[in-house]
């Protein structure tokens, strides 16, 4: 998949949400990759739906699913990955329209990935598990200056550092916490990666995340950075189901 680095404001957030309200959840953001691409009826079609059906069973119990479908040129891998605070039910349901969007977005594209708040899926013709997709990320932020950008800035990365490194040891590759900020105000973060990384791979993918948010979220009050393999997230207010 082509390289892809994207940034939207809190505005396209409330615009999402307030979308989501309405007609159900949507995306966050996709990419299709245009490289290769398969027919109707063709053999590789046949094994993505099966893939697809299959990580639909199997991500939501444990909140991760991964596996291949075919062989050869027709051979198909992908992953499924929810948020870790996501419950069984809602786990099963970003799953389940994640692959119908998907399919609606890139019809006939060998390779895709599709982002939600709950859930992330992506499969490929390319053998990619147990790889870091160094290649598709995007942000999100939060148009809110915050009044000491030096300070903040230096304990967001303080917190997310502490999680990377949390995340990677953990055997569900995902980390939150929070750190005072001052007398009422605390600071929440996030850090996520998907299951087929090793400890060493995922702590590096945090790290190249979070070494993304001068770029995107500097001096702002939340932001996060999203990729195929990793993502972090900030945030002056608790951002996770309880």
């Amino acid at each position: 998949m082509s390289s892809s680095h994207f940034t939207f404001s809190i505005y396209f957030l409330t615009f999402a949400l307030f979308l989501q309200t309405i007609f159900g959840a949507s995306p966050l953001f996709h990419i299709c990759s245009n490289s290769e691409n398969f027919t109707t009826n063709d053999q590789y079609e046949s094994n993505l739906r099966k893939l697809l059906g299959n990580l639909n069973y199997q991500t939501p119990p444990l909140g991760f699913g991964l596996g291949s479908v075919g062989w050869y040129q027709y051979q198909t891998y992908g992953i499924a990955l929810c948020r870790g605070d996501v419950a069984t039910t809602d786990c099963k349901t970003c799953v389940n329209e994640a692959s119908n969007e998907i399919h609606r977005l890139c019809p006939y594209d060998k390779g895709a990935i599709i982002w939600y708040d709950n859930c992330l899926l992506k499969y490929s013709n390319k053998n990619f598990l147990g790889k870091i997709d160094n290649e598709n990320w995007f942000s999100l932020l939060n148009v809110q200056n915050v009044s000491d950008p030096t300070i903040f800035n230096q304990k967001t990365r303080e917190l997310l550092n502490q999680l990377a490194t949390e995340a990677s040891v953990t055997t569900k590759k995902y980390a939150t916490g929070h750190i005072e900020l001052g007398e009422s105000t605390n600071l929440y973060g996030l850090a996520q990666c998907t299951w087929d990384l090793s400890s060493d791979d995922c702590f590096q993918c945090l790290e190249d995340a979070i070494g993304q948010l001068p770029s995107c979220c500097d001096g702002k009050e939340g932001g996060r950075v999203v990729g195929g393999s990793c993502n972090i997230r900030y945030e002056i207010y608790p951002f996770l189901s309880s």
